[in-house]
C-alpha cells in the first residue's frame, strides 16, 4: 500500500490510493459546526479527514473515528502519531453496526458521517474492496449508519451526514425511523447554474417536528470555473 502525506490546514494526513478524501468530507465537517466541549464520533471515517478537520475547532474531548477497514484505521493511527494527536483522535476498528462496549451509547453531542452513497447492486463496482466499502452499501446501509448514530447520540444530540439528493426522501425516512428529526438542510452544486449533487443534512435525536431549516445553496465554483469564496474559507478557515 503506497502512502502519501498531505497537508491539511497545518496537519499532516497520511493517505493511500484506496483511502483518500474528497470535497464532501470538508463540506460535512464544516457543516457540523462543532463546539469545543462537544463529545464527537465520526462514522465511516476512512483515512480520518473529518476528525482532523474538526481539530481546527479546538475540540477538547477526544474525537472517536470509526471504520471497518483495517488499512484505513492503520493510516489514521499513523497520522495521529505524526501530528502528536494520539490523545485527541481515537481510531476505532469496528463494524458500526456492532459498537456496543466499544463506544458509550446515549453519550455523544455530535456524530458525523460521510457514508457510502450507492445502494448495493447499483452502478459499476470498483476493483478494490476498500473502494467498494467506501462508495457502495456493501458493508453497511444508510439505515445502518442512522441506527448507529441514534444509539451513540444523547437526546438532543446532532447527526450531520451527507447524501445524494436523489436519495433524500429515503434518507429522511431512515432518520425518522431512528428518532432523528431532520432539522437543517443544505444543497451543494458545482456551480450556481448546476443542479445539486450533494445534500448536507443535520438531524437531532428526539427533536421536535417543528420545521426544517433550508440554507442557501453552496457552490463549489463560480460560473467562470474558479473556486468560490465560500469553498476557500471551508478549505482554509
Amino acid at each position: 500500500m503506497k502512502a502519501e502525506i498531505e497537508n491539511i490546514g497545518g496537519f499532516k494526513l497520511i493517505t493511500s490510493p484506496e483511502h483518500r478524501f474528497g470535497a464532501d468530507a470538508f463540506l460535512i465537517a464544516a457543516f457540523s459546526k462543532p463546539e469545543k466541549s462537544h463529545n464527537i464520533a465520526d462514522l465511516c471515517t476512512g483515512c480520518g479527514i473529518i476528525p482532523f478537520y474538526l481539530m481546527r475547532y479546538g475540540i477538547e474531548p477526544p474525537v472517536y473515528a470509526v471504520d471497518i477497514e483495517k488499512n484505513a484505521i492503520e493510516l489514521l493511527e499513523s497520522s495521529a502519531a505524526l501530528n502528536n494527536l494520539e490523545k485527541n483522535i481515537v481510531p476505532v476498528l469496528a463494524d458500526l453496526r456492532s459498537l456496543k462496549g466499544l463506544l458509550p451509547f446515549n453519550f455523544f453531542d455530535l456524530i458525523t458521517a460521510n457514508p457510502p452513497y450507492k445502494p448495493a447492486g447499483t452502478g459499476k463496482l470498483p476493483c478494490s474492496a476498500a473502494a467498494k466499502t467506501a462508495n457502495h452499501e456493501t458493508s453497511c446501509t444508510f439505515e445502518d449508519v442512522c441506527e448507529s448514530a441514534a444509539k451513540l447520540l444523547r437526546p438532543g444530540g446532532r447527526f450531520c451526514v451527507c447524501m445524494r439528493p436523489e436519495r433524500l426522501a429515503s434518507a429522511f425516512d431512515a432518520l425518522r425511523q431512528n428518532k432523528i428529526e431532520p432539522k437543517r438542510l443544505r444543497f451543494v452544486s458545482d456551480k450556481p447554474s448546476s443542479a445539486p449533487f450533494l445534500a448536507l443534512i443535520e438531524g437531532r435525536k428526539c427533536g421536535k417536528k417543528d420545521g426544517l431549516a433550508t440554507e442557501p445553496q453552496l457552490c463549489i465554483r463560480n460560473e467562470k470555473g474558479a473556486e468560490s469564496e465560500e469553498m476557500k474559507k471551508i478549505y482554509n478557515p
